[in-house]
């Protein structure tokens, strides 16, 4: 086992792992390849439908046992990001396999069983999981929404079949609706009555999604994701800043209360620790030790006198 320091955090080569929903047509998979060196996974069969000026190198396997095939190191050199194009369609290639993996995942009529959508979400993970771990890449998965009517609001829900839904959203870093918002499109990556969305790491809210024009790099989630790393760097280094703070004031904490050795002392040490700016749990701590230490002094407070005597 290889124990690291929390510095470890902040190398700035995380790689993320982003859900990214919206109505078909938004321009999803434009969004997607907007990721660092991506490799377009087109179970979809929709390049077709991205400007030729933003599509990017790609794949179309016709079955999963293929996908797995194409999806090793010899053939991922060059590519950063693995943009699978969509999510709902790579279930369901998902779904033929592990239905030929075991028939107790199918039913009858050539659906998943209970049984096997439990298969394909595991599969699923386990995917995800080994592209991130394994291979060391991004991973952006788009998926269609649907709306469904829940009571008086309209949700906006994965276009994904069963209890499947729940399994995508477990392994992912971020996770955000992408929508119209009067001519401009955003992406919300914070919960809301509509959808469910996941946020991380200072990403939040509804970001717009920039318009691109001629003269524009088709860039938007490579900085989004120098973004994210960032703002790890920053959350590292101010909880080493705090970190250093809280040892400054436990070890002026220390000698306040190592210097106890009269009952004067402890009378003087109460305003010296009074002084004290204290961060984390240092108050507490600190507290528990000069009490500890009068104890064992066998010190007594006297009221009247405003002082500790023996």
């Amino acid at each position: 086992m290889a124990i690291k320091q929390p510095t470890a955090l902040a190398t700035g080569d995380k790689k993320i792992r982003l859900l990214i929903a919206g109505y078909p047509g938004i321009g999803k998979s434009t969004v997607g390849l907007s990721a660092p060196a991506p490799l377009h996974i087109d179970v979809d069969r929709g390049l077709d439908r991205v400007e030729a000026m933003y599509r990017k190198d790609f794949i179309q396997p016709d079955t999963y046992d293929e996908l797995l095939e194409d999806l090793v190191p010899a053939n991922l050199g060059d590519y950063e990001t693995l943009v699978f194009d969509t999510g709902g369609q790579l279930i369901k290639l998902m779904s033929v396999w592990a239905i030929k993996q075991n028939p107790k995942n199918g039913q009858t009529d050539g659906t998943l069983s209970l049984k096997g959508y439990g298969a394909i979400g595991r599969e699923f993970e386990r995917l995800m999981n080994y592209c991130y771990n394994e291979l060391r890449k991004h991973i952006v998965v788009l998926f269609h929404a649907k709306e469904e009517k829940d009571g008086d609001t309209n949700r906006l829900r994965l276009l994904v079949e069963g209890q499947t839904k729940d399994n995508v959203w477990q392994p992912m870093d971020l996770g955000g609706y992408m929508e119209m918002q009067g001519k401009n499109r955003t992406i919300g990556f914070t919960n809301c009555e509509r959808y469910y969305a996941k946020g991380t790491h200072g990403i939040n809210g509804v970001i717009p999604v920039p318009e691109l024009k001629a003269d524009m790099p088709n860039d938007f989630l490579a900085k989004l994701f120098a973004l994210v790393n960032d703002n790890i760097s920053r959350e590292v280094h101010a909880a080493i800043d705090v970190q250093i703070l809280y040892e400054e004031v436990m070890t002026a904490a220390n000698n306040i209360i190592n210097g106890i050795d009269t009952p004067e002392a402890a009378t003087k040490a109460i305003d010296a620790m009074q002084g004290l700016k204290h961060v984390l749990t240092s108050e507490k701590e600190a507290k528990s030790l000069f009490a500890k230490k009068i104890r064992t002094m066998n010190y007594t407070f006297d009221k009247e006198s405003g002082a500790y005597v023996a």
